[in-house]
């Protein structure tokens, strides 16, 4: 017996009479929430008004993928973040989680391991931007909980390590590192150099690690830095910051530029970074194995000039000597002399860094009743007298 025909449901029609298609009946969807804002006559928005987006509109080029590698993070930002974005992600490998996007309870978990594990609040702080920055836009986890926590240990982690800062580089400090620069030889010029346009501009190290040549004016009325981005101007707008000259020829900032000047002109070097890198001869020291910096030294090469001087003055806790201390010896200076060491730091206007460290600083010392205790004892010694 033979299998029955297929039996399937059709209609016959005529080539000129098509039977007529039945309407869509399916509507866009709406386009709204809780914040869409009609004016009469405006037609509720469907996704039927939405562009078609292609491969084209999602990808960039080569050039602009570059680019985007380094958008607005400096180079040594951009380390640290990649850094802490790897250890995340093995982390979550560990423990079976999704590292991108994250959800709030991955990143609350993470904080509480890094607080458990006793990192830095500090460290725990940069490693929560470096995670969430690496999320997507509207992917991002929340911060409350998370920040909550940090907050609770950071004052555990205070009464139980303190705050621990580099030390301020004082003027009695500042004269005792210059001493020790030989003057007759490239690099005690150059560290001389480094010590006075760090300390007159308050530079941060990358500042001074990032000018060039062309960067730096000398007049006789004293030094003119271009600082071509910083901190405060990721946007390189630019900014300059001027340094009078001084009375004392060692500590002058127009004879310590212009003698390494002279000593750059030696070396045949005219143009490109300004601080270079030499051997202990004093002669230019080879960049093959340099990082990506170039010409230029990194930051922390200008650290290890400042504490190499900062050692041979024998100053008590040079190891914790770093060249912020430029930076804060000078603003402290600049605001005990009832300053203000905002723009010459290049602080954002109004900084409460300046504020809480240098100008409340300056003015409760200055207050402090001791001193009035003080002066009537002088006072009183001297109708003794």
């Amino acid at each position: 017996m033979s299998e029955p025909d297929e039996v399937v449901d059709a209609e016959l029609v005529e080539d000129d009479h098509l039977p007529i298609r039945r309407p869509d009946n399916t509507t866009a969807r709406p386009l709204v929430d809780l914040h869409t804002i009609l004016v009469p006559g405006q037609p509720i928005p469907t996704e039927a008004d939405q562009p078609t987006y292609t491969e084209a509109d999602l990808r960039v080029s080569e050039a602009t993928a570059e680019r985007l590698k380094n958008k607005s993070k400096p180079v040594n930002t951009s380390r640290t973040y990649d850094n802490q974005r790897d250890l995340f992600r093995r982390w979550c490998e560990t423990e079976g989680r999704v590292a991108r996007p994250c959800t709030t309870a991955t990143y609350v978990e993470y904080v509480a391991h890094l607080i458990d594990d006793g990192r830095a609040p500090n460290a725990i702080s940069v490693a929560m931007s470096a995670i969430r920055t690496w999320m997507p836009d509207d992917k991002k986890p929340g911060t409350t909980e998370a920040r909550g926590m940090l907050n609770e240990y950071r004052k555990e982690w205070n009464k139980r390590v303190g705050v621990k800062k580099a030390p301020a580089i004082t003027d009695a400090m500042l004269q005792a590192m210059i001493a020790t620069c030989d003057l007759e030889h490239p690099n005690g010029i150059r560290d001389r150099c480094v010590l006075l346009l760090g300390r007159g501009a308050l530079n941060r190290r990358i500042e001074l690690a990032d000018l060039t040549i062309g960067n730096v004016t000398v007049e006789a009325e004293g030094v003119a830095l271009w600082i071509s981005a910083s901190k405060t101007d990721q946007e390189a707008k630019g900014e300059e910051t001027f340094i009078p000259a001084d009375d004392d020829p060692l500590l002058d900032p127009v004879a310590a530029t212009r003698a390494w000047l002279n000593v750059l002109h030696q070396l045949g070097v005219h143009d490109g970074a300004f601080l270079r890198a030499l051997t202990r001869e004093g002669r230019l020291q080879s960049r093959v194995r340099a990082t990506n910096r170039g010409e230029h030294v990194t930051g922390d090469a200008i650290n290890t000039w400042v504490r190499g001087r900062a050692q041979a003055a024998g100053l008590p806790g040079w190891k914790k000597v770093t060249a912020h201390g430029l930076r804060r010896g000078g603003a402290q200076a600049i605001a005990d002399a009832d300053g203000d060491p905002t723009s010459q730091g290049r602080w954002k206007a109004g900084s409460a860094v300046v504020k809480r460290e240098y100008l409340d600083r300056a003015q409760n010392r200055g207050a402090n009743p001791w001193l009035k205790v003080q002066e009537k004892r002088r006072s009183q010694q001297k109708e003794a007298e």
